[in-house]
């Protein structure tokens, strides 16, 4: 059948137009309430709901950080919550099928009735009234067996929708599968353009950053903090928010190791003298205070294809240029009565571990060990900002995977 042989006169009318004039006041508060009761049971509404507060948690850890003392617990909280919310969401499904299969049908149903929607403002003034008028009437037909929850009724309208648009809007129809190829590239534009240049996920790999990171954290990375680099090179055209500043943990491409991505603290920036004293840090001749906390802390290390190992280590706090962190140390004294002096050069940091003597960092080449090892500003690929997975030593079904289980008491700790 032709679609174009009588046109609106109002171009801008059209099915959604023509539905709202058939719709009474409460079929249309109705509809509204069954879309809202759909969307916070369907299977993403937990995940959603965890983001969303997500997006706030971490501006509020990264500008207010003593806020992260409530703010982590409370994450956490929610989290159990959404988990609880998750599978009872799932329990629903198994418990009663018919909700599940009419769940099926109104979510067809609502995409029959949006890629028709979508052909009538992708072509203004091409459907002609009549075609326009069919249609919604078939529509609201679909829309009333979905508020009935009947199941036979609404699988029957959805495909008389479907059959009489195939005939009325031809060639039109058609179409639609370059607007979801179109729908598909914009969405995976979107997801790259925040992976590159907003945020990335890194896993923790070794035992370098212990405590602050352990094995198996799951942090973000903050991509445009320092500036972003440009695809596939080092180079960083400008500064968005600051340089790199001491005690900054970073996740950065070895410039020795091209392969490898490295997560270390900053100690020194352009034009530092940074110096180990006794394993105690000192830049430009001015000591870095740091306290004994615990003499014995035992921490969980985790070499590739090994068992987990207890180690034996003491813990000190570190103020680093007022930031205050752990660190760890093997012995009451140092591996290393004295290292360095290290000049940090324009452009570069001066990286350290925070379990100072296990760690393959700017004073090991960063793995290549020879000789000292800065990283250029264009390798930084960003800050670490919270762990938001963490898949370490003990938690939940360690006993399972040989001691790697979910520890819950990691979640959105912030990267100190």
């Amino acid at each position: 059948m032709s679609t174009t042989s009588v046109t609106s006169t109002n171009p801008t009318e059209g099915l959604e137009a023509s539905m709202a004039a058939r719709r009474t006041p409460e079929q249309l508060k109705a509809s509204r309430a069954l879309l809202w009761r759909e969307l916070l049971t369907s299977l993403w509404a937990p995940l959603v709901i965890i983001g969303l507060a997500f997006i706030p948690y971490l501006m509020l850890i990264e500008f207010v950080p003593p806020a992260s003392a409530w703010a982590q617990p409370l994450m956490q909280y929610l989290s159990l919550a959404m988990l609880i919310y998750f599978v009872g969401l799932v329990g629903g499904r198994l418990v009663f099928p018919q909700q599940q299969r009419l769940r099926h049908l109104r979510h067809e149903a609502r995409e029959l009735i949006s890629e028709i929607q979508r052909i009538h403002k992708r072509v203004p003034g091409k459907i002609s009234t009549e075609v326009s008028t069919k249609l919604a009437e078939q529509a609201v037909k679909v829309e009333s067996a979905s508020l009935a929850s009947d199941a036979e009724g609404l699988e029957k309208e959805t495909k008389a929708l479907d059959t009489q648009a195939t005939q009325l809007l031809g060639g039109f129809r058609k179409q639609g599968t370059w607007d979801f190829f179109s729908g598909f590239m914009k969405a995976l534009a979107i997801a790259v353009i925040i992976r590159v240049f907003i945020i990335e996920p890194y896993r923790i790999p070794s035992g370098s950053m212990l405590p602050t990171l352990e094995i198996g954290d799951q942090v973000f990375i903050n991509k445009f903090i320092y500036g972003v680099r440009l695809p596939f090179t080092n180079y960083v055209p400008f500064v968005i928010v600051r340089p790199p500043a001491r005690g900054d943990v970073i996740v950065f491409n070895n410039p020795v190791q091209q392969e490898l991505d490295f997560i270390k603290r900053v100690v020194g920036v352009p034009g530092d003298k940074v110096e180990l004293v006794d394993g105690e840090v000192v830049i430009n001749g001015v000591p870095q205070p740091r306290t004994l906390e615990k003499e014995d802390l035992v921490v969980y290390n985790k070499p590739d294809r090994t068992p987990w190992y207890p180690e034996h280590v003491r813990l000190y706090q570190e103020n680093l240029d007022g930031k205050v962190h752990a660190v760890l140390q093997e012995g009451p004294s140092a591996r290393a009565e004295h290292e360095g002096p290290y000049l940090v050069p324009p452009g570069h940091v001066f990286v350290m571990g925070d379990n100072r003597e296990n760690s393959l960092d700017s004073r090991y080449g960063l793995g290549a060990g020879r000789g000292v090892a800065f990283v250029p500003y264009g390798n930084i690929k960003g800050k670490a900002m919270v762990v938001w997975m963490a898949l370490g030593y003990g938690g939940w079904f360690s006993n399972l995977f040989e001691g790697t289980g979910l520890r819950t008491d990691r979640l959105f700790e912030p990267v100190r």
